[in-house]
């Protein structure tokens, strides 16, 4: 594929990696060739490069596939997820998960990401209903910009909500930041 295909969420492969491109600048100098100046992020470990590719340069898209799992439970260093279409149990390790372990919870519907075969990650939904299993009381007359306290989700994780979040609250968290987001009815 040609510099002028490069867009914003294209995989492509770099020396047998999967990157996708979060940002590219098309630029035409008014002497010289044009080229394209892209920032890429791995969709291995997250690690973000910047590449500039000449008009000439080929670029290699990447194939991602996508399945949909569910998650079960977990035991030691694996967590048991079920494939919503073969319905076959799949165990994946702890550090493929990069760090969401902490927002999974019972049934929840993830994306499995394979190159060539091979697990590379596994994304949460953007924004999950969580409950609050754990908290400090809160006060009378506590408000919603009057600060925050932490608290313990369902899943195990611990986020900072506003102090008239109590026990048995459920909330909206974004597992991208583990940000408390607002209260789910």
């Amino acid at each position: 594929m040609g510099i002028n295909q490069v867009k914003v969420g294209l995989t492509i492969d770099l020396d047998g990696t999967p990157f996708m491109v979060v940002n590219v600048e098309h630029v035409k100098p008014g002497k010289g060739s044009a080229f394209v100046r892209t920032k890429l992020k791995s969709l291995k470990n997250d690690a973000v490069l910047d590449r500039t590719y000449k008009s000439d340069d080929k670029i290699e898209e990447a194939f991602i596939e996508e399945r949909n799992l569910q998650y079960s439970y977990h035991s030691g260093d694996f967590y048991h997820f079920i494939d919503s279409e073969s319905y076959e149990d799949l165990a994946i390790e702890k550090n493929k998960l990069r760090a969401t372990e902490k927002f999974l919870k019972d049934d929840l519907e993830v994306a499995a990401l394979y190159y060539k075969g091979e697990l590379i990650a596994v994304n949460l939904p953007n924004f999950v209903v969580y409950t609050i299993t754990h908290t400090e009381p809160g006060i009378k007359g506590d408000t919603a910009k009057s600060g925050t306290k932490p608290a313990t989700l369902e899943s195990g994780a611990v986020v900072q909500v506003p102090l008239f979040i109590d026990v048995g609250t459920r909330i909206k968290v974004d597992t991208r930041t583990g940000e408390y987001i607002e209260r789910a009815v």
